[in-house]
């Protein structure tokens, strides 16, 4: 690359960023969590039609990526690249790191059912575990079962057999509304929430999709993944409904 075409390039990333609703609509990003076109819209405080140019040059320049689920679509930063230089651009402006503050009730935003699989923060790390342990790993939109993976699921109780028989999408990351990263959806995702339910480390609640985390299941839940799960006398489920 010649140093013409590095300043062009440059020069319109920069550009890019440097607009002020753009920015505020990056920076909350910074997060990790995705959002929506009408919540980034309401941070940058713009309209929605004035929104939609900005993610389409936002888009244009590689800073962020949509992701489409069902009827929603949902707007995260492109790569870690992207992260680490806002991260920079705020350290040079002295400014502090954007947080998520979710507003779904506390019960529901820990554990509850998505469809046949499991969802909330529990859900979310779970997630994290099965791919950073290499259980599974990227194959294009979906996720593929690895050896160890499946070695190790063989291991805890899964039936490989009825699992691999369905006619549906084995693994794939579905976004999580509360917590606005991915947690694990399809055959093995609906598999997993039915033997947590079937082991009794989960139990249903009576009136929402809340799930409950037993202490058996916090337990299991330690020994397995490392997840230091929240039980149900922890007073999280205090808001279901």
């Amino acid at each position: 690359m010649d140093a013409q075409t590095a300043d062009h390039q440059l020069s319109g990333v920069a550009g890019a960023i440097a607009d002020p609703a753009r920015a505020r609509m990056l920076c909350s990003l910074l997060d990790g969590h995705a959002r929506t076109a009408t919540e980034l819209a309401a941070v940058a405080d713009i309209s929605a039609s004035t929104a939609s140019s900005h993610f389409t040059r936002l888009r244009d320049s590689g800073l962020v990526e949509m992701l489409v689920q069902g009827r929603h679509r949902y707007y995260r930063l492109a790569n870690a690249r992207v992260a680490t230089a806002l991260e920079a651009l705020l350290i040079v402006s002295d400014l502090p790191r954007p947080t998520f503050k979710p507003s779904t009730p506390s019960a529901l935003r820990y554990a509850r059912t998505c469809y046949d699989h499991c969802a909330g923060e529990l859900a979310v790390k779970l997630h994290d575990v099965l791919l950073g342990s290499g259980w599974i790993e990227a194959d294009g939109r979906d996720y593929r079962l690895t050896a160890s993976g499946a070695d190790a699921l063989a291991e805890l109780g899964l039936d490989l057999d009825a699992l691999h028989q369905q006619r549906r999408r084995l693994a794939y990351p579905c976004m999580d509304w509360s917590q606005r990263a991915p947690h694990l959806g399809g055959a093995l995702g609906a598999l997993l929430l039915e033997l947590m339910l079937k082991r009794g480390w989960l139990t249903r609640h009576l009136d929402s999709r809340a799930l409950r985390i037993t202490p058996k299941g916090s337990a299991q839940l330690q020994h397995r993944f490392g997840i230091k799960a929240k039980t149900i006398d922890d007073g999280l489920h205090s808001q279901a409904s």
